[in-house]
């Protein structure tokens, strides 16, 4: 029995099936093509005065260059700023142009004056509201505190912004004077050492990612350097348990230099 042998037609038909069938339905090409392009050049040729030229031309468009933000630097702790902890704390939650919602959700740091350690996170936790770090991402951190064998009462917990704020701009924040509250705080704790959580804490304590790696090491404070450990934030940390992996290999290494 011989193979039917179909026409040129019915195979171009059977496969334009197949594609329906399959859902496909476009058409699709490498080359990029204007299908926004002005209608005056577009009719250029039906119009008699664009084809003599008594008409106006479009040029090519030049690309717009967006210019830079440019962030206005303000002195947030003015001519007295705190001298105390317990000073730091009143103007903490209660200074209205430390941010543009004001003082209404803020979130107080916690702890005492020269800890074992100092622990420093972008922000409060969404839940957060009498306590700093009081929710999940504070329970992961007593473990692992307990896993260093830092008590909690040698630790002093800190966020480098006053409320939860998701996606901070921190470099525009720095950037406006929020930096020198930062260092600031951290001198008047004066930690024996410092685990920042979440790389985009850097501007704030002065630091850029582009340093080399024995820059991000420590805070320059007068009468002498804190040792600093950078870590991924916490809330990483509880997505990725390989990052829990990560930071303790950092933290063993940090300890014994």
């Amino acid at each position: 029995m011989n193979a039917p042998n179909p026409s040129l037609s019915a195979e171009l038909g059977a496969m334009l099936h197949w594609w329906q069938l399959a859902g496909v339905d476009h058409d699709y090409t490498d080359d990029a093509t204007d299908w926004l392009q002005d209608v005056a050049v577009a009719d250029a040729g039906t119009n008699p005065a664009k084809r003599d030229g008594s008409a106006k031309t479009n040029a090519p468009r030049t690309p717009e260059v967006k210019s830079e933000k440019v962030v206005k630097r303000a002195d947030l702790l003015g001519d007295s700023p705190p001298a105390t902890l317990e000073e730091f704390r009143t103007w903490w939650l209660e200074t209205p142009g430390l941010d543009t919602i004001g003082p209404r959700g803020r979130v107080a740091p916690r702890g005492l004056a020269s800890p074992e350690l100092m622990v420093l996170t972008i922000d409060p936790e969404q839940s957060d509201t009498d306590q700093l770090l009081g929710g999940v991402q504070g329970r992961l951190l007593s473990q692992m505190l307990r896993a260093m064998g830092i008590a909690e009462d040698a630790t002093y917990f800190a966020s480098a912004l006053p409320r939860h704020t998701p996606m901070a701009d921190t470099q525009s924040l720095a950037s406006g004077g929020l930096d020198a509250v930062t260092l600031h705080h951290l001198k008047l704790v004066s930690p024996q050492k410092l685990v920042v959580f979440g790389s985009s804490i850097l501007p704030l304590i002065g630091k850029d990612v582009s340093n080399s790696d024995k820059s991000l090491r420590e805070i320059n404070q007068d009468p002498r350097n804190v040792p600093l450990l950078m870590s991924e934030g916490l809330d990483s940390l509880m997505a990725m348990p390989r990052l829990k992996a990560r930071f303790w290999r950092r933290w063993i290494e940090w300890s014994a230099e």
